[in-house]
């Protein structure tokens, strides 16, 4: 073998391809791979990161990496993450507003809770309804018969306790020696006087002997508003359970009524076909009111009202009861006289519950009675 003799320092002198056997290094056995030229002044040899196929510091050569593609930009990236948590956060906005929606729906708010005495109210699925209401409250609405010497009066009260306390009109039970009270269900029982408001035209019973009575909810009067829908249940002509519905047609109105039952036209009017007597703008419907008057502010609805609606309830829309029934308009009765055609004509009062609720403990402590 013949060496090469190079001066110190010298790269190898390789000979050229085809110069023989001798020739150094051997030809390879497929076409050199030729450079690729992307632009100017700018070659690449496949296989290698320099133009001698070698790479930049002269070692062996390595294969381009795999082409990859670009990454996307991150606002493309973060475009379904940001919607995403758009969508959760208007979630969570909504959720609330409904939440605070059926709160105020549902009453369950500490000032509708602090005004209003824990009773039976109608069910979230009827709430609005008529029948929702009547089917609520009917259970609480009884039907009162007093016995007197002037004869006998029918009339409406509505329980308010557990154990059998009952509230009506003054005038329903004014001078009666007994009184029988007819639950919704037909159960009868004997009641006695507890305490009478005649100024108010206002009277708490006890039936006894009664426990676990279902109890209605009174509501806060000062919130009614005209054009309210409300619904009354009562007795009229001795027809337990009755119901009528109407709207709330005047606020404050100046309903005056006799105090004591007497012997005067019509003061025991609740049978027959007789009216309890009242007097509103200087008149006087369904005959005299007598000399012993009181006056109060009066709600006025156009809900039916029939001799026999006296003491019951009248109910808004939530099954809360917002007033105490207490006198009605009759045509064929203005002039005094008395008629059993007599009927509604959408003149119907009711005592504010606002008023009964404050008079609750002077009836309770007998005052007045």
């Amino acid at each position: 073998m013949t060496e090469s003799q190079r001066p110190s320092g010298e790269y190898p002198m390789y000979p050229s391809y085809g110069n023989g056997d001798a020739a150094y290094p051997p030809p390879p056995s497929y076409r050199p791979a030729q450079p690729i030229a992307t632009g100017p002044g700018t070659t690449v040899w496949p296989g290698g990161n320099g133009a001698d196929g070698h790479g930049g510091d002269g070692g062996p050569a390595f294969p381009p990496p795999a082409p990859q593609e670009p990454a996307a930009p991150r606002q493309r990236a973060r475009r379904p993450v940001a919607l995403l948590a758009a969508v959760a956060i208007a979630a969570a906005i909504v959720g609330g507003g409904t939440a605070t929606v059926i709160g105020q729906l549902t009453g369950n708010s500490s000032n509708s809770a602090s005004s209003v005495i824990p009773g039976t109210t109608v069910s979230q699925s009827s709430k609005g309804t008529v029948a929702g209401v009547a089917k609520a409250v009917s259970p609480m609405i009884v039907e009162i018969n007093a016995t007197s010497t002037a004869g006998e009066s029918t009339g409406s009260g509505v329980i308010i306790t557990s154990d059998g306390e009952v509230v009506t009109n003054n005038h329903v039970i004014s001078g009666a020696s007994s009184i029988k009270v007819t639950l919704s269900t037909g159960r009868t029982y004997t009641a006695d006087v507890v305490g009478t408001d005649p100024d108010k035209d206002l009277a708490l019973i006890k039936l006894q002997g009664a426990s676990g009575l279902k109890t209605a909810t009174l509501g806060d009067s000062s919130a009614v508003a005209v054009g309210d829908q409300v619904v009354a249940i009562g007795s009229p002509e001795g027809l337990t359970g009755t119901v009528t519905s109407g709207i709330v047609s005047a606020l404050d109105r100046d309903v005056t009524v006799a105090k004591e039952d007497g012997s005067g036209q019509g003061q025991r009017g609740q049978s027959g076909g007789e009216q309890w007597p009242f007097e509103f703008g200087g008149r006087q419907f369904n005959g005299d009111t007598g000399e012993s008057t009181t006056t109060y502010k009066a709600i006025q609805t156009d809900a039916s009202l029939n001799p026999g609606n006296s003491g019951g309830a009248l109910i808004n829309m939530n099954g809360e009861i917002i007033g105490i029934n207490s006198a009605m308009y009759s045509a064929s009765s203005s002039s005094g006289s008395s008629s059993s055609s007599a009927g509604s004509v959408g003149l119907g009062f009711a005592i504010p519950v606002n008023t009964l609720k404050a008079d609750l403990d002077t009836l309770r402590a007998g005052n007045g009675s």
